[in-house]
This record gives structure tokens, C-alpha cells and sequence, in this order.
């Protein structure tokens, strides 16, 4: 039944957030009947909405549920104001990936209205071996990632992106050597990746932060310099934001410290919740 109601869910895409009945079966392959039980028992825990036409939609209650998690919101939330000031600085695309199994998930995405073409969507997917930020998601992967993503086949965009294994290979060793990753045309022409990792606890990399800009053909250094200091910025409070509350370097916020980032009196007043349900709960 689990498995069947998150079939159900993933049914719903970018592009077509509201289905029909008969399209969730269809796309499913769950019985009409048993579908219908299913959505309805979804409706009636909200994590789905029924619509007036009739058709349903991901109800909100499964992104209230998603964002009490200190994984990639919680990081989202510690890398903003690092992500905010890279894009002051180059005026173009700054994001924040994490690798979810062979692909690259955007969880933030800030940019410029004048910016290059750059089609990632927060929430969206993006295989890593297309990628600057992929690659450096790869660079930083457990044995055996490299060898899934390629044998599931490179299935290069552009004449720039990487056609051959030996060419993954050599873009992956380099961001390990190097520390970042750029990668020229490999989805839009026009357009330059640059990134480098974010790390975690004992120096495990546990996500992406990079740079869409014009591929100019320019010096890469730059935007790596920016990105290497939020980076490590972003490990830092990251860190820090796990400590125990009596660690003089520990942060205000109590529990919430590995989920909110907010103005100093915000954190004053969270590090003084009691614990469990807060004020926002349900």
C-alpha cells in the first residue's frame, strides 16, 4: 500500500501537476478501483488536494511534512545567505544541489532577470554527469556512483557535453584534484557552469553550490574564489549548527538550529521553545 500511494504521488511532475483520476491509474498502472481508494485516502490525510474540476493535486501538506527535515531544507535554509551574496556579486544563476542516487536535486535557485538560459527548477533533476555541480557531487560520491551513472549511459545534450567515459573520468579526477568542477555548453551553449562542494562533518561532501554564467571563455577563477568562500561559510554554520546547546560555539535557536535561519532575535526566541511541538505545528 506504501509503495503504491508513493507511486501515486510521483505520478504528479512539473509538467502536469494536476491529473485526473484515470491519469493517475494510467500513469501508475494501479487498478481504476484501487487508485481511487488510495487518492481518496490521501485527500483525507492532505497529501493530496481534490480540485473543483475534479482533477487532484500534491496538497501542501506534504511540503509542511518535508520541510521539518534537517537534511537538504535545513541546508537550504544555512546556505542562503551565502547564496544571496554570490549572486549580488556575478548577477547571474547561483544554486544549490544535493545528489539524489545518479541525479542532481536543485534545492535553491537564485537569478537575474538578464541572466543566461538556465532551465533548472528548484525541486527538478538534472543527471550528474551533465552538470559542473554533478560532477563535483561525483568527485565527492562513494565507490561504485561513477560506475552507475555510466552505465546507465551519458546521454550527452550538446556537442560539448561529455560524450565518452574516459572524458567523465578525466572531469571527475579533476575536481577531486582541483576542488571544482566547470563545465562549458554541456546543456546551453551560451551558458558555463562553475561549482564547487560543500562538505560536511570529517570533510564528506554533502552537496553542490555553483554559478550559471556565460560561457565567455573568460578565466573560471573567479566565481571559484566566491564560491570556495560560501562554501566553506556554509560548512562552517552548518557545523556549528550541530553542537551541543552548552558549546560556547554553538548557535542560538535550540533544535531549531539545523532548520531555521533568521535574524539574531529570531534565534534568541527559538533557543527559548520548549522542546516538541512549536508554534507552527499542526
Amino acid at each position: 500500500m506504501l509503495g503504491r500511494a508513493v507511486l501515486i504521488l510521483e505520478a504528479f511532475t512539473f509538467e502536469a501537476p494536476f491529473l485526473s483520476l484515470s491519469a493517475i491509474a494510467k500513469r501508475t498502472g494501479i487498478p481504476l478501483s484501487s487508485a481511487q481508494r488510495l487518492v481518496a485516502e490521501l485527500v483525507m490525510h492532505e497529501l493530496l488536494e481534490r480540485m473543483p474540476d475534479r482533477s487532484y493535486r500534491v496538497g501542501n501538506r506534504l511540503w509542511e511534512i518535508g520541510t521539518r527535515t534537517p537534511g537538504a531544507l535545513g541546508l537550504r535554509e544555512i546556505a542562503l545567505p551565502y547564496l544571496h551574496a554570490i549572486q549580488s556579486r556575478v548577477r547571474q544563476h547561483v544554486q544549490l544541489v544535493v545528489r539524489s542516487d545518479l541525479d542532481v536535486l536543485v534545492i535553491e535557485r537564485i537569478s537575474a532577470r538578464d541572466a543566461v538560459v538556465n532551465a533548472s527548477i528548484i525541486g527538478g533533476r538534472i543527471p550528474l554527469q551533465h552538470s559542473s555541480s554533478g560532477v563535483v557531487l561525483l568527485a565527492g560520491s562513494e565507490p561504485g556512483v561513477l560506475d552507475r551513472v555510466i552505465a546507465r549511459g551519458l546521454q550527452p545534450i550538446t556537442a560539448a557535453s561529455l560524450q565518452t567515459e574516459v572524458q567523465l573520468r578525466e572531469a571527475v579526477e579533476f575536481a577531486r584534484r582541483e576542488g571544482y568542477a566547470v563545465s562549458e555548453g554541456r546543456i546551453f551553449s551560451g551558458s558555463r557552469g562553475i561549482a564547487v562542494p560543500v562538505r560536511g562533518s570529517q570533510g564528506v561532501t554533502i552537496g553542490a553550490v555553483g554559478v550559471v554564467a556565460p560561457n565567455d571563455g573568460s578565466s573560471p577563477m573567479a566565481h571559484v574564489g566566491l564560491l570556495r568562500r560560501a562554501a566553506e561559510g556554509i560548512t562552517e554554520t552548518l557545523l556549528r549548527s550541530y553542537l551541543p546547546a552548552g558549546h560556547p560555539d554553538a548557535p542560538p535557536g535550540g533544535s531549531y538550529r539545523s532548520l531555521v535561519r533568521s535574524s539574531d532575535l529570531s534565534m534568541e526566541f527559538f533557543q527559548h521553545l520548549p522542546v516538541g511541538p512549536g508554534p507552527s505545528a499542526r
